[in-house]
């Protein structure tokens, strides 16, 4: 579970989605866009972070604590570039504009590299993303949106992270 820093409160966030999952869920940050962020993250119990862009010092920061980094990226220099300076998962923004076809182009010299595809990805489009080379999937709007958190409809978010499953792990 990612809790974004640019949300409000985040840090707090944090601290409450790692004391209420109590171990039963990886909780992390996204948007880190700085070293003094990802450091506060990761005081207040993110167990990874997610970056927008490839940022050297994020990465440093995480690994000092022995935490795994995302960096984003879209282009193949982009990708080569976060591996580079240290990425442990290489997160692929926007992932439903580029389409599925670009992960299969993007693997063939970029083999070695895993990616996660994030932006856009849904139930509905996981499997394609998989199936081109996305080594993971990243959902967030497309499963959990601000309306249906603010109308207190858990029920909803279960169906969906349901049929997701479903879709990526038929059988």
């Amino acid at each position: 579970m990612e809790v974004t820093l640019n949300s409000t409160s985040p840090l707090e966030q944090i601290r409450t989605v790692v004391r209420v999952a109590g171990g039963r869920a990886l909780v992390g940050a996204g948007t880190v866009l700085d070293e003094s962020a990802a450091a506060a993250a990761i005081m207040a119990g993110a167990e990874f972070l997610l970056a927008p862009n490839v940022n050297e010092g994020v990465i440093r920061t995480a690994h000092r604590y022995g935490k795994p980094v995302l960096p984003g990226a879209m282009t193949p220099t982009e990708i080569a570039v976060a591996v580079e300076a240290g990425a442990d998962i290489v997160k692929v923004f926007p992932a439903a504009t580029l389409g599925p076809r670009y992960f299969k182009e993007v693997k063939n010299p970029l083999d070695h590299v895993v990616l996660m595809a994030t932006g856009g990805i849904s139930a509905e489009n996981a499997r394609e993303f998989l199936q081109a080379g996305a080594d993971l999937i990243g959902v967030g709007g497309k499963l959990v949106d601000r309306q249906l958190l603010a109308a207190d409809r858990l029920d909803e978010i279960t169906r969906r992270a349901a049929e997701l499953v479903r879709t990526v792990r038929p059988g």
